[in-house]
């Protein structure tokens, strides 16, 4: 395998980049929109259930299956392959964003509106914050399934290691075979893993000596 990956280290390298821009781009993206979501959840609450139960049902939908369905829509490529990421990603960070910002004490809430802060300021500077290690918990789930997503996603060409995998499946008995799907397989659990470290990094750093675990 080593030879293989001597062969074509360049190539690797530059299919883990796209794959790693891909899912970080997508989860920016879902990370956005589920806060915001969730912020409509918490000044709506009889919303939370929807919230709750859209992202219960929206994880059981196959990735094989939702690609499938893009695809008359949006076709074959990088398009389809991030709105399927995405979609995913949104999920459990929504879920994890309506239960951080729910779970702020309404104590500290009401004291921070007794101190003339508006809702804005409450939610930028109250509710965030403290729902931020949930939140980033969310995200961190989201970016280890997304890795996985993004792999399937090369079934419609998108871009990423996925392509690694789906050859070596249609290569089985071949010379390579069992490289190529080794070599994406792995390339996608170490780069999930340095992700990973990097949110951790990240939590270390946005949250609040005060409220880390």
């Amino acid at each position: 395998m080593w030879d293989f990956i001597k062969e074509r280290h360049q190539q690797i390298l530059y299919d883990g980049f796209q794959h790693v821009y891909l899912v970080v781009l997508a989860v920016a993206v879902a990370t956005v929109v589920a806060i915001l979501l969730a912020m409509l959840v918490t000044k709506i609450p009889r919303l939370s259930g929807v919230a709750n139960t859209t992202s219960a049902i929206g994880l059981t939908i196959p990735g094989f299956a939702l690609v499938g369905l893009l695809m008359p829509a949006s076709g074959i490529g990088a398009t389809t392959a991030f709105i399927c990421v995405c979609f995913y990603a949104v999920l459990p960070i929504l879920r994890n964003a309506v239960v951080g910002l729910q779970g702020v004490s309404p104590v500290l809430i009401e004291s921070a509106r007794g101190m003339g802060m508006g809702e804005a300021a409450v939610m930028a500077r109250v509710r965030l914050p403290l729902a931020w290690p949930v939140i980033l918990a969310g995200i961190r789930v989201s970016l280890q399934m997304s890795m996985g997503i993004a792999a399937i996603a090369a079934y419609v060409l998108g871009p990423g290691l996925g392509s690694y995998i789906f050859t070596g499946l249609a290569q089985i008995g071949g010379k390579n075979a069992l490289n190529y799907a080794l070599v994406g397989t792995l390339g996608v659990v170490v780069l999930a893993l340095l992700l990973d470290l990097v949110l951790v990094l990240v939590g270390r750093l946005t949250t609040s000596k005060g409220i880390r675990v």
